[in-house]
């Protein structure tokens, strides 16, 4: 395996990767780095959590220059994910003296203006930096770097005519680094439109990687019944950090209560709330005080948390891509995860198709009510979670969270039918 110093990184980022405790990269970074150095175009088709960021970012701080202005621009889909990759970017940022920024909405236009104008680096979402651009707070007139992240999820989101408004206030001769879960359809569109001559990556699975995930579906007989069984799911010993996906910000915020009269401590992220409120409740998620986060698809996305163990469905996907962005924020990094969804009587049809085209058709099947153990079964895929739980983390390291839930555990249980 090439090092960092192998792939061309300057000596003080690879100081400050070593200061993290990064020593070795990962198969994305080795797959990219080199040939963004080298200035080429990139097409890159690659998941959430598996390094994109610094696949990106590392030749982005290595190709630049302090104090030429605004020198490269990172969109990203939502405020999360662009203040994740701000913090990525830092300290690497730092030791070559560079400066980066983040704009995205939800707080005051003051100091994000501020701090962009005095930027090497601006990472934005599209709507806000549009803002600044229509005040002439910044130009783009001297991008060397375009960075889109997670690009077909800014066109899931309606963002393409912003986004290409922006493209075009960027030099011709700039370089595009492309990165997106998916290269088809639309996206590839998109892609071939922004770029030039540009190298494809795509990222194989690597160690099977679809058997990091126990994949589950329980069928339930009523809307009413999920909480009964989500109150058993996030009870159980050795879960760690559980990601509640949910189809509405009212039901987010609503679940929330109705699990606390359960006595179970969650919190709640969506677009109504504001960007104080997103941080501090991701802010408590990350440190392990709550340990169950309920969110809806578009809040969620960007979000990058170690050490998920559980992603439930409390509300089924609209769709495949959706079934896979949030059950895939589980199993990372050789750790196991697992992916449970609900399913409703008048959901087994979509569902049905969904788990057929992911190759779950056999799971699927063993939960519905004829198959074994009836309405309100569970199947999980073929590879059984480790005697700690989903990561195979036992009791001893327990969040203060976990001890307090496993407390109440027994007679919540008892509300869920046999």
């Amino acid at each position: 395996m090439k090092s960092f110093a192998d792939l061309g990184i300057s000596s003080p980022v690879v100081s400050a990767l070593s200061a993290r405790g990064i020593s070795k990269p990962f198969p994305v970074q080795q797959l990219v780095v080199s040939d963004a150095l080298d200035g080429h175009d990139l097409l890159v088709q690659s998941p959430t959590g598996s390094g994109k960021t610094l696949a990106f970012g590392i030749p982005t701080v290595d190709s630049l220059e302090p104090g030429q202005g605004l020198s490269a621009l990172i969109l990203a889909p939502t405020r999360e994910l662009a203040s994740q990759i701000v913090d990525e970017l830092d300290s690497i940022a730092s030791a070559r003296k560079l400066r980066v920024a983040a704009v995205y909405g939800g707080v005051g236009f003051g100091p994000q203006s501020n701090a962009a104008r005095r930027a090497d680096i601006v990472v934005a979402t599209p709507g806000r930096l549009e803002d600044l651009l229509s005040r002439k707070t910044i130009s783009l007139d001297r991008v060397q770097i375009l960075v889109l992240d997670e690009a077909d999820r800014m066109l899931d989101m309606g963002f393409k005519p912003a986004v290409s408004r922006i493209v075009a206030q960027t030099p011709d001769d700039r370089q595009t680094l492309f990165f997106s879960a998916t290269l088809e359809g639309a996206t590839g569109k998109l892609a071939a439109a922004y770029t030039h001559r540009a190298r494809r990556h795509t990222q194989e699975p690597t160690g099977n990687r679809e058997r990091d995930i126990e994949h589950s579906f329980v069928h339930v007989e009523s809307q009413s019944a999920k909480l009964d069984h989500l109150t058993v799911q996030l009870q159980e010993e050795g879960r760690g950090r559980t990601l509640v996906f949910v189809r509405t910000k009212r039901g987010a915020d609503r679940l929330v209560k109705r699990l606390r009269g359960r006595e179970v401590e969650a919190v709640a992220m969506h677009g109504d709330k504001s960007q104080g409120q997103r941080e501090r409740a991701l802010a408590r998620f990350e440190s392990g005080d709550v340990d169950t986060l309920i969110a809806t698809d578009v809040a969620a996305r960007g979000i990058d948390v170690a050490d998920v163990t559980h992603v439930i469905n409390f509300d089924a996907p609209g769709d495949q891509d959706a079934y896979t962005h949030r059950i895939g924020r589980t199993g990372r990094a050789g750790n196991r995860g697992s992916g449970i969804s609900f399913v409703l009587s008048d959901q087994v049809g979509e569902m049905g198709r969904i788990a057929r085209d992911l190759g779950l058709s056999r799971e699927f099947e063993l939960g519905r009510p004829h198959g074994v153990g009836g309405s309100g079964a569970t199947s999980t895929a073929s590879t059984p979670r480790s005697s700690g739980g989903a990561n195979g983390s036992g009791g001893g390291n327990a969040s203060a969270a976990q001890k307090r839930r496993r407390r109440r555990r027994r007679s919540n249980k008892a509300k869920v039918a046999a």
